[in-house]
């Protein structure tokens, strides 16, 4: 498959290039995982804290800082299509949706949890594909072991672990 991951930076990031193909790798590796069987897209920000607070208010009505946000284009359900996707003219691609990854929260988040930020943004982009593809942790219990077990399998395959 032809995927295509478009990274942009609306913030500095000290090692651009190394978290810029950390994201491409993650987001990849979800879909061949998922055995996404069509041309897909996904559209990444990466942005600072006072951005991804000013998504938190326009589109969640809600004052705060998050680690990452996920807009789907299609309704999946675990994986599923739940309607007929589309590839765009141009690019012959269907486009899953954006993702808005706060690289100042992942940071943060890395040094609380005591590990890499690394670790923190390959998790991070694993969970927002995943979203885009319609696993949700907040629908039921049986949802989110699911969901977790599928982040946790390809952060390992990755190498991306918590030590």
């Amino acid at each position: 498959m032809n995927h295509q991951i478009n990274i942009g930076f609306e913030t500095e990031v000290a090692d651009e290039q190394s978290v810029r193909d950390l994201i491409r790798t993650c987001a990849e590796r979800v879909l061949t995982s998922e055995q996404v069987d069509f041309d897909a897209e996904i559209d990444v920000t990466v942005v600072d804290a006072d951005a991804i607070r000013e998504m938190n208010a326009e589109y969640r009505n809600k004052d705060a800082v998050t680690d990452v946000l996920s807009f789907p284009m299609y309704e999946f359900l675990n994986g599923e299509p739940q309607e007929e996707l589309e590839a765009e003219p141009d690019s012959g691609c269907v486009m899953l949706g954006d993702m808005i990854l706060c690289y100042t929260r992942a940071c943060e988040q890395a040094e609380q949890f005591g590990h890499s930020p690394a670790r923190e943004c390959g998790y991070l982009t694993t969970h927002s594909v995943l979203h885009l593809l319609g696993y949700d942790h907040e629908r039921n219990d049986e949802d989110t072991r699911l969901m977790r077990s599928k982040e946790e399998d390809n952060l390992a395959f990755l190498g991306l672990t918590r030590d």
